[in-house]
């Protein structure tokens, strides 16, 4: 029998959404169940969609530039390109988009010296590739922090209250990171849920060393955490990128208009003719098209839409561009080796 989610467990994941720590206690105590159901419900989430719980790292809090790359190449060469570049560890988006001759990939490099290695040397060198076109994040008006997972409006004002932790300080300059906080995001980003115990035993430090490095993570907004499963269980089955271009002067207008969408899992203006990115979340092809006749065509300065659908997300730790996606089910058979020494 398939598996049906219902109200109990998109509050669940709304929740997790909000604060990725919070303890099941807390959540059984707000939603009014039993400790034993929020853990079984869970449970079952993990299994039956992939549910992950991940630590992220706001780079825009580290002072630190992401980056969209677009890459067309030969049909042959696209799964072995997508798997190359989802082994680097500073890609966290790549999707193989329609047509099957583009990778989109999402890149946050550490310094320019990693960007420049990446976009001006390894990928032009890289064969089969036969365009890239990189853009620079310039701007967020959603996504990152803000989980898709909030506009599902799954809890109530009340519960969202309960729920809902601190917002972070005011940003006053780039937050410095020294190795034991990278250690620990690296933790979280696997798993966002990972205990202060099995936490202080990977990092060698003391549990109160860890419990207070989380909480100053999580206060210079540096850390925060989503939620990562398969949405097509609960009926959203068409994903796409979107490429708007818009006028100069309606940018925000436009930004602030988009991030209120239900639709839309993140949107930012980034460099390049097409300005604006937006990533979209539907329950159908159909659905998609209503809301690019109806909703994005009439904001007042959307130029022009180019629609691209996404095939197959190859790596997708809830980051930028999308907070959320599929994983493949199978690996491609063809070797890697010709691009990993490039890549």
């Amino acid at each position: 029998m398939a598996y049906r989610p219902d109200t109990l467990d998109l509050r669940l994941l709304q929740a997790l959404q909000l604060d990725g720590r919070v303890p099941f206690s807390r959540i059984a105590e707000v939603l009014g169940v039993s400790d034993q159901t929020v853990a079984r419900r869970y449970r079952r989430l993990r299994a039956e969609t992939q549910l992950k719980v991940l630590g992220m790292a706001d780079h825009s809090r580290l002072g630190r530039t992401n980056w969209i790359v677009r890459l067309r190449c030969t049909p042959d060469a696209v799964e072995p390109l997508a798997e190359a570049l989802a082994r680097r560890p500073d890609t966290s988006y790549i999707g193989l988009m329609s047509g099957g001759t583009e990778v989109m990939c999402a890149m946050k490099p550490r310094n320019r010296q990693d960007r420049d290695e990446l976009l001006l040397d390894r990928i032009p060198r890289t064969r089969r590739v036969t365009s890239v076109d990189a853009y620079c994040v310039l701007h967020h008006f959603y996504g990152g922090p803000l989980g898709w997972l909030n506009k599902i409006d799954a809890l109530d004002p009340a519960q969202e209250a309960a729920l809902r932790p601190a917002p972070p300080e005011t940003a006053t300059g780039p937050v410095t990171l020294d190795a034991p906080d990278e250690a620990l995001l690296e933790l979280l980003r696997q798993d966002g849920r990972t205990t202060a115990t099995d936490l202080a035993t990977a990092t060698g430090q003391t549990e109160t060393w860890v419990k207070r490095r989380v909480a100053r993570l999580r206060r210079t907004g540096v850390l925060y955490f989503d939620v990562e499963y398969d949405h097509e269980p609960f009926g959203h089955g068409t994903e796409a990128v979107l490429w708007l271009r818009v006028e100069p002067t309606r940018l925000r207008a436009v930004g602030q208009a988009l991030a209120g969408h239900r639709e839309v899992r993140f949107a930012a203006v980034v460099s390049g003719q097409a300005n604006v990115v937006v990533s979209v979340l539907c329950r159908t092809t159909e659905e998609l098209f209503a809301y690019l006749a109806d909703r994005v065509g009439s904001i007042p300065g959307v130029r022009a839409v180019e629609a691209v659908p996404t095939l197959r997300q190859v790596k997708a730790p809830a980051a930028d561009p999308a907070t959320a996606g599929r994983w493949p089910t199978r690996k491609p058979r063809r070797t890697l080796e010709r691009f990993s020494g490039t890549l």
